[in-house]
């Protein structure tokens, strides 16, 4: 049987009847995460540590990894047992070495580039709003063939303040000339949701390849800071008109930075 290839970044229809890529009413923008959003990355840049780490005699365990994924590279070595005492730097450079030379190998997540699609169709400016170094985050737009779908890549060197901040959102919906409560998110981490929520953004989830509003996993964002800076409770949803409400009770926005000021990978 013969199989048409289809070039990287384009829409596939097999996979399109899968996924749910209607817009919501009164987006005028789609801001995406990059990591495990657009790109199915997990696998590699856990492998990039654990091969970073090997010449010190430090072993990566997957469930370890797994739980702490999401979190940036410094501040993954800083928890990981054993690493606190070795050169990070170092292993910082080795894990993004090794990142760049198979970033030829990551693959595109189907839902998320097929509601990019239907973006770009509906003539929607588009951005990328990620918390990595914008040295794996072009190399990795281009691999997927979406360099041409975005109006703006904002990474981490371009925020004073990484997720779950605003400031990454916030910035790309400046670029694009859109207001932030017209705003689609896309992401996958519980930092990246609390991040666009902050920004009084509409958000989707990547859950398991497919995309969920955030009613469908608001367990994942329980304790994160809302716009106003108090945890979101277990259960509770702070959508952009709950977030509007707690910004004009409780003055400008004032979510804490992340522990480390350096990008995620």
């Amino acid at each position: 049987m013969n199989e048409t290839t289809l070039p990287p970044g384009s829409p596939n229809p097999a996979l399109d009847a899968t996924c749910s890529t209607s817009l919501p009413d009164g987006i005028g923008a789609v801001i995406f995460d990059f990591d495990g959003t657009l790109a199915d990355t997990t696998a590699n840049q856990e492998q990039s540590l654990r091969t970073a780490l090997q010449p010190y005699g430090l072993d990566l365990d997957p469930d370890w990894y797994r739980r702490h994924f999401g979190l940036s590279i410094h501040d993954l070595l800083a928890a990981l047992p054993g690493a606190r005492q070795l050169p990070h730097d170092e292993i910082i450079s080795r894990s993004r070495a090794h990142l760049l030379a198979h970033i030829h190998t990551i693959t595109p997540i189907a839902c998320s580039v097929a509601l990019l699609h239907t973006a770009r169709e509906a003539g929607l400016p588009c951005a990328v709003a990620s918390g990595a170094s914008r040295i794996l985050v072009q190399p990795g737009i281009k691999a997927l063939g979406l360099s041409s779908q975005f109006e703006a890549v904002v990474t981490r060197e371009d925020v004073a303040r990484g997720k779950p901040a605003p400031d990454l959102f916030l910035e790309a919906a400046r670029r694009i000339g859109a207001p932030p409560e017209r705003c689609l998110a896309v992401e996958d981490a519980p930092d990246g949701i609390a991040s666009a929520l902050a920004a009084g953004m509409h958000v989707l989830r990547v859950v398991d390849g497919h995309l969920a509003p955030t009613s469908e996993s608001a367990e994942n964002t329980a304790g994160l800071p809302s716009r106003d800076g108090a945890p979101i409770p277990r259960g509770c949803v702070l959508g952009r008109a709950a977030a509007r409400r707690a910004a004009s009770q409780s003055g400008p926005a004032s979510v804490p930075a992340p522990p480390t000021a350096d990008s995620d990978r």
